[in-house]
C-alpha cells in the first residue's frame, strides 16, 4: 500500500526539513485579537516572542480544516492509497480527530498515532514510523513500538509567569494571584497516564526546588543517559543550560539537547517557561533537532 506521512508544525521544525525527509506536515495556527497565523509560514518563532514580551495573549488552534481537505485531497490523486499521521496530541488539539475525518472522506485508509505529547518525541515517532514501514515492518509491528516508545515519556513544564497563564484562561484569577503571593511554581507534565493532558504533578515554593522535583522525577520513571532527553526554554536560554547540566550531572553525564520551546506551547506557558522532555528511543539514535539545537550538554 502507498501511503503517506504527515504530521504538523507542533514538533517546531522547519516545514523545509519535513519535506527534504518526503513527510508531509501542516502548520498550527496561532491567533492574537483577529489576526490568525499559520505557525512557520506566517509568523515565526522569533515573532511570537516579541509577542509575548509585548504581553500578548496568542490562542492557538488545529491547521485549517481546509488545508487538511486539500492536503489529502491531493495525496490521493497522487495514488496514495493510506496515511500515517502523528501530529500534536489529543489532548492539546483536536488534529488527529480532524485528519481522520478528512482522510475518510478522501477515500484514504487512516492510521493516527496519538504521541501523548509534541515536540521530540512526535518528530521521533513519525520518522521512527516511516522509517519502519519502508523496511518493511507492518503498520501493527509500528503502531507497537511507538506504544512502547510513548509509554516511556514524560513532558514536564516549569512555568515562571503565572499572570500569562491566567490572561490565556489557563488559571483562575484567584489561583494566579495566590500563586504569586505565595511564590508557588507548578510543576505540570503530559504524557500517556494524563492522556496527553496537561495536569498538575507537584507544587514548590521556588524555581531551584521545581527543578530538584523533576530530577527526582526522571530518576523515578527510570530515566537512563541512554534515553532521548530535551531541555526547551522560552527566551530563558541561560536558564535552561544551567538545568540541562543539573540534569545531565544526576544522570551520570547524560546527553541533553538545549532547544526553543515550541510555539504552540510557549503561547501558554509565557517567557521563562523550561520544560524537560524524556523518552526511551529504543536504541534508535534521534538527530532530528542538529539544526535547531542550541547547545548539547554532557557526554
Amino acid at each position: 500500500m502507498k501511503i503517506a506521512f504527515v504530521t504538523d508544525s507542533g514538533s517546531g521544525i522547519s516545514p523545509e526539513f519535513w519535506k527534504e525527509n518526503g513527510i508531509y506536515s501542516l502548520p498550527l495556527q496561532l491567533s492574537s485579537g483577529a489576526e490568525t497565523f499559520q505557525e512557520n509560514e506566517t509568523i515565526s518563532h522569533e515573532d511570537v516572542i516579541s509577542r509575548l514580551k509585548n504581553d500578548e495573549v496568542l490562542k492557538t488552534s488545529m491547521p485549517a480544516y481546509g488545508r487538511i481537505q486539500d492536503l489529502f485531497d491531493t495525496l490521493k490523486a497522487q495514488g496514495y492509497e493510506g496515511v500515517f499521521a502523528v501530529p500534536i496530541c489529543k489532548g492539546l488539539s483536536g488534529t488527529l480527530d480532524a485528519m481522520e475525518s478528512c482522510a475518510n472522506q478522501a477515500g484514504l485508509v487512516f492510521y493516527g498515532f496519538d504521541c501523548y505529547s509534541t515536540a521530540v518525541l512526535q518528530a521521533h515517532c513519525i520518522l521512527e514510523a516511516k522509517k519502519m514501514y519502508e523496511a518493511g515492518d507492518s503498520i501493527e509491528t509500528i503502531l507497537a513500538k511507538l506504544e512502547k516508545i510513548a509509554k516511556s515519556a514524560d513532558t514536564i513544564l516549569l512555568c515562571s509567569d503565572l499572570q500569562h497563564m491566567k490572561r490565556g484562561g489557563r488559571l483562575t484569577p484567584m489561583a494566579a494571584a495566590l500563586g504569586g503571593l505565595l511564590k508557588i511554581k507548578p510543576i505540570l507534565h503530559d504524557n500517556i497516564e494524563t492522556d496527553g493532558k496537561v495536569d498538575v504533578l507537584d507544587k514548590v515554593r521556588t524555581m531551584s526546588r521545581a527543578q530538584d522535583r523533576v530530577i527526582d522525577r526522571l530518576k523515578k520513571i527510570g530515566v537512563t543517559p541512554e534515553y532521548d532527553i530535551t531541555v526547551a526554554h522560552v527566551d530563558a536560554l541561560e536558564e535552561a543550560e544551567a538545568y540541562a547540566k543539573k540534569i545531565s550531572a544526576a544522570l551520570g553525564g547524560a546527553k541533553i539537547r538545549i532547544i526553543d520551546l515550541v510555539s504552540a506551547v510557549s503561547a501558554h506557558t509565557g517567557l521563562g517557561c523550561l520544560a524537560v522532555q524524556v523518552f526511551d528511543a529504543q536504541n534508535e539514535p534521534v538527530t532530528v533537532y542538529d539544526k535547531q539545537t542550541q547547545m548539547t550538554i554532557g557526554e
